[in-house]
């Protein structure tokens, strides 16, 4: 059976089964994460129907951020995922089930979980490049929103002479977790690509000082130099 078969079988089964009310984690998300998978594991050997698997049931359980067991949300996926792919597609290769788990369960940030497989490196990689650049920048703050968090602490957005705390301030969370994914990234083409866009939130963190010190048309050159990818 090929790839977008098999992709559009898995859709079907979400539209119709997946009930959650994170906008931020839709069936948008899950063809973005497939889509980057797909770049990020181009020319290697990883298995391709084990990695588009795992992205499409990585969060088919979903936890709030501030639920207490957020960190085992993966793990409740993977345990859901293999009863899923066992008994609603029983003609899903058998043998491929444990590997797609595993990278379900290791794809999260909260469980650091260390991925063993390339399949599952692939996942955790494509997944936490929806957290960085443009979709990464409307998704935090969707859902700050969500949480009713505060924008950023004003008179020192970036935590210089304070305590960084995301869950007070929604821009603490750009150091606290989203420029650290780039060394996270378990491959080179995923490191490659979590840098070009991490740059882009370090740019809008150079716009949005600039603006807090009354300089509405420029960018705070420091936060490049201090923040820049590398």
């Amino acid at each position: 059976m090929s790839l977008t078969l098999w992709q559009s079988r898995f859709e079907r089964w979400m539209e119709q089964n997946w009930v959650h009310d994170d906008q931020a984690h839709d069936i948008g998300h899950l063809r973005r994460v497939w889509g980057s998978a797909q770049k990020i594991m181009a020319n290697s050997n990883a298995d391709a129907l084990t990695v588009l698997a795992a992205c499409y049931f990585h969060d088919v359980v979903n936890l709030p951020k501030n639920h207490p067991e957020r960190r085992l949300a993966s793990t409740y996926a993977a345990e859901k995922t293999r009863q899923v792919l066992t008994e609603s597609f029983p003609d899903f290769p058998v043998d491929r089930i444990e590997g797609v788990a595993h990278a379900v369960q290791a794809h999260s940030f909260s469980a650091a979980i260390t991925p063993v497989t390339l399949e599952a490196k692939i996942v955790q990689d494509a997944d936490r490049l929806e957290s960085l650049g443009a979709i990464g920048l409307a998704r935090v703050f969707y859902t700050a929103g969500v949480m009713g968090r505060p924008l950023f602490n004003s008179e020192d957005p970036l935590g210089k002479s304070r305590e960084l705390n995301d869950v007070l301030w929604t821009l603490d969370h750009f150091q606290t977790k989203l420029l650290r994914l780039p060394a996270t990234m378990q491959t080179a083409a995923g490191r490659e690509l979590a840098q070009h866009n991490a740059q882009f939130l370090v740019g809008y963190m150079a716009k949005i000082c600039a603006e807090l010190q009354g300089d509405m048309t420029g960018i705070d050159e420091s936060v490049l130099r201090d923040f820049a990818p590398g």
